[in-house]
Parts: C-alpha cells; sequence; structure tokens
C-alpha cells in the first residue's frame, strides 16, 4: 500500500491530508469495494479522532456569491447588502467570488472598471466575448436572460437582472478572474466564469474551494450546496414569511424600512462567521445539496 503522505502528494492535496484510494474493479467488484471501504474508515478513525478544531483567522474564508430565483428586490435589498458583506470579508484579508457570467452580461462595465490592472478587465471581457460565441452557435442570445420567475417577480430585461446580480460584489478592487472550477488562490473580490444556472454556477465556486455560500433568492430557491454551507437571503419579507424554515436571513426589512443595508451587511457578515465557525444553515439542517453537486458539461459529450 502506498504511505498516506505518498498518495496525498500523488493526488495534488495537501500535505498531511489522510487518504486512501480504491476502484471496483481491482478491490473485486461493488460487495467486496464496499467491506475493503469500511475496514479502511475503522484503520483511520484512530488517527482522525485526533484532530482537533483549532481557531482560524478571517482572512482564511472564501465566500462564494449567488443568487436564484431573482425578483424585483434583489437588486435593492439582499444583493447590495450581501455586498456590503462582501466588502466587509474582504477588508479582514478574505476573498470572495462572483459568478453566473450571463448574469452580469450588460453590466460588466461596473466590474471591469474595479479590476486591478488592465489584464484582469480583459480576462472577464474575453469570458463575456466567449458566452456571446458559445450562445450564438446554439441558436441563442445573452439578452433574454430572465426566466419566467424573475419576470413574475418583476424583472423585465437583463440589464435589470444584471445590475441587481453585480450588487452581490460590494464596490472592492477585482483582483481576479477564473474559469468554471479553477482554484481561487487571490485574496480580495474575485469572479468567475460560470452559467447562470444556480447548481452549476455554485459547484464551480464549491470546486473552487468556496468554504460558505451566500444565495439570495426573492422566488424562494431552497437550493443546498454540499459540502460548502449555503446561507440563503431572502430579498423580500412576504416569501421569507412564507418559506421562514427555509431561509436564513430576511433581508425585506430594507424597503419596508425596519432595518437598513448596512445593518442588513454587518448581520450577513456576522453569519458567515458563524456558519464557518460551526453553526447549521437551514439547507444543512434539512440534509439539503447532495443532489446539487452538478459540474458543468460544455460541448458534446459522446
Amino acid at each position: 500500500m502506498i504511505p498516506v503522505e505518498s498518495l496525498a502528494g500523488n493526488l495534488g492535496l495537501p500535505t498531511g491530508t489522510y487518504v486512501e484510494t480504491m476502484t471496483i474493479q481491482d478491490m473485486g467488484g461493488i460487495r467486496a469495494t464496499v467491506r475493503a471501504g469500511v475496514e479502511r474508515i475503522r484503520q483511520m478513525l484512530p488517527e482522525v479522532n485526533k484532530v482537533q478544531r483549532e481557531p482560524a483567522d478571517v482572512s482564511r474564508l472564501t465566500l462564494g456569491l449567488n443568487c436564484g430565483g431573482s425578483d424585483g428586490y434583489s437588486g435593492i435589498t439582499a444583493n447590495p447588502a450581501l455586498g456590503l458583506a462582501s466588502d466587509m470579508l474582504v477588508a479582514a484579508g478574505g476573498t470572495s467570488v462572483l459568478a453566473e457570467t450571463p448574469e452580469v452580461y450588460g453590466a460588466e462595465h461596473l466590474l471591469t472598471r474595479r479590476a486591478v490592472s488592465p489584464e484582469v478587465g480583459t480576462k472577464l471581457l474575453d469570458r463575456i466575448e466567449w458566452w456571446k460565441n458559445y450562445t450564438a452557435a446554439g441558436a441563442g442570445t445573452l439578452d433574454n436572460n430572465p426566466s419566467p420567475g424573475n419576470k413574475a417577480g418583476g424583472l423585465t430585461t437583463i440589464l435589470e437582472k444584471s445590475l441587481g446580480a453585480v450588487a452581490k460584489g460590494g464596490s472592492a478592487e477585482m483582483t481576479a478572474v477564473y474559469e468554471y472550477a479553477e482554484p481561487i488562490t487571490d485574496t480580495g473580490f474575485t469572479f468567475m466564469d460560470t452559467p447562470g444556472y444556480d447548481p452549476v454556477s455554485v459547484t464551480g465556486l464549491v470546486a473552487g474551494g468556496a468554504t460558505v455560500v451566500c444565495f439570495t433568492t426573492g422566488r424562494g430557491s431552497v437550493l443546498g450546496c454540499k459540502p460548502t454551507p449555503s446561507i440563503k437571503l431572502a430579498t423580500n419579507t412576504a416569501m421569507y414569511e412564507r418559506m421562514h424554515e427555509d431561509m436564513d436571513i430576511n433581508c425585506g426589512g430594507i424597503v419596508d424600512g425596519t432595518t437598513t443595508l448596512e445593518q442588513k451587511g454587518r448581520e450577513i457578515y456576522e453569519q458567515i462567521i458563524a456558519v464557518a465557525s460551526g453553526q447549521r444553515t437551514v439547507s444543512e439542517e434539512l440534509d439539503l445539496g447532495q443532489d446539487e453537486f452538478i459540474p458543468w458539461h460544455v460541448g458534446a459529450v459522446t
């Protein structure tokens, strides 16, 4: 058997990762593999049980920013409040990652002018151009993105949706642009090229290294995203009251007049830290997210 340390290195994992691998064919079939897996886990437990929780600085966090089932309130409540929380995390040395390239179309200039270098801004524009070609190849366009649910919630154009979506990114400088599921290595506010389809987008963020995800919704999306916790932010009070068992935070008070953007941004930031410290989100309590890890398939599958 390959030593654990060597195997971790061969797999590109950090030194100290306790891991073993096996294949069904080499182990003699499904039943034999399950039996061997159970036995190897038993052997691992004494070492795994020695691991202790240790304090970590907030700068170690990587926050994924996503939305789904947006409505007319998204751009004035939950999204800008999340943007303030993102700025707080970045100011503390952490990382936040905006995604969903088709949903920044028409508002990309609000991001490129915040780029730390021409190269970073150009990389985002290159991804937008790629999407134009990609949708054209499928006889589609980028300028008709709002879904029936978005429209029922009050959004009428991609520009309205994009202006609201970009608000999730706050106001910090954009330090990097990543392709789908690329490892997130820069600190600060960054962007990842993903589709707008929520499970695929969040899967890319999780694969890239997001340790917490904040997911804003006006229509009541209940997305979970194992293994990363998903904090769901309701954009309006009516939906939150109807679905309070599925939402973590109500941002509707911003338009109700019962709270401010700054207060809600601080609440979201504190919730991010609490969840990163072990507090369970509602999606975790409901055991959601196992079936929502969906990688992006681009091109023909043969």
